[in-house]
């Protein structure tokens, strides 16, 4: 009898391990946008080639818009494992205490995609994702949202018209600075809640590049928009390190190179559909589209030029004068 039970169980064992071998290693990859902006297609994107390129053995969950956790919550879970892989924008590493993220904030810090490349690549960017590992998260890449313009119910062609508006902003000391020196209102709110604030008055405005526009719908509730691209909105694609390490080598360079050719789709899909969003708020008819003169632009950089002197103690002030020196070495800059 004992001899038949230890067979049966030999056998049960022998079958349960290849079953146990075949189960795909799971990553949640949690974000806050809808499936049609450029993270969401850069995401769908990762979870393909990683899908692929691995065989079946990682599986990569997605949950859109909001879905699983708001942009107040997605980092702490993150840091607890309830989520393995997020991609939030770099103004939400300031409550962790990683304040120089909030560098790419500062108003007209990046003059072209260039310089901005060239920071996220380089020394700068790798350098600021190192600074996240004591807090348990690994950065992987940098994903543009892209360049942002301001939305209000009233023409804003010059800095003074934004004074008094209440505008919708990330939880980020620099955003606050920055509209505080303009004389408006910054008030932090979630994004999944910016549409119905615009909607109801709880704020009269808000900045995002033209995608965020769109696939929010936001456009249908404000009726001017300002072509400033006076800041940059980007994510920082990010993972639970404790996750990351623990996974087999092979593994995790496979996913190394599919985050790397995601990044690289999801640069070349934010402009495309930054450029389109642009055209589809100007045919809706439902928001006027005003695009600054040569002297309404300075007028914005100089009105804003303080800031980034405000902001330097608080981001660093090594980091920012790095960072104008790439901007001043860009060419045609």
């Amino acid at each position: 009898m004992t001899a038949r039970i230890l067979g049966a169980l030999a056998c049960a064992l022998a079958l349960a391990a290849p079953a146990a071998a075949q189960s795909p290693i799971v990553i949640k990859f949690s974000h806050v946008v809808t499936t049609d902006t450029p993270k969401g297609q850069g995401a769908e994107r990762f979870k393909q080639l990683a899908e692929e390129r691995t065989k079946g053995a990682v599986k990569v969950e997605i949950y859109p818009n909001s879905t699983l956790y708001k942009d107040k919550e997605e980092v702490e879970m993150l840091q607890l494992g309830a989520v393995q892989m997020l991609a939030p924008s770099t103004s939400k590493f300031g409550p962790l205490g990683v304040k120089e993220f909030e560098a790419f904030d500062l108003p007209y810090i990046f003059p072209n995609e260039q310089v901005l490349r060239r920071v996220q690549d380089g020394p700068i960017g790798q350098g600021l994702f190192k600074k996240l590992e004591s807090k348990g998260i690994k950065g992987l890449g940098y994903w543009d949202n892209g360049f942002k313009i301001l939305t209000a119910n009233k023409p804003m062609h010059a800095p003074e018209d934004v004074k008094g508006l209440k505008f919708r902003i990330q939880s980020s000391k620099v955003l606050e600075a920055q509209f505080k020196q303009l004389g408006a209102l910054p008030q932090v709110l979630a994004f999944s809640e910016l549409y119905q604030a615009l909607q109801t008055g709880v704020v009269d405005g808000q900045e995002n590049p033209p995608s965020n526009v769109t696939t929010q719908k936001i456009n249908e509730v404000q009726k001017h928009a300002t072509l400033t691209y006076h800041g940059y909105i980007g994510y920082a694609v990010i993972v639970n390190k404790g996750f990351w390490d623990g996974l087999p080598a092979d593994i995790r360079t496979t996913l190394e190179g599919a985050m790397k050719d995601a990044t690289a789709y999801e640069h070349e899909i934010a402009d495309k559909q930054n450029e389109k969003a642009l055209a589809d708020i100007r045919a809706t008819g439902k928001t006027e589209v005003y695009t600054p003169t040569e002297a309404e632009n300075a007028a914005w950089r100089k009105a804003l030029a303080p800031v980034q002197r405000e902001m330097a103690s608080r981001v660093g002030k090594d980091l920012v004068a790095a960072l104008n020196k790439e901007a001043e070495a860009a060419p045609n800059n």
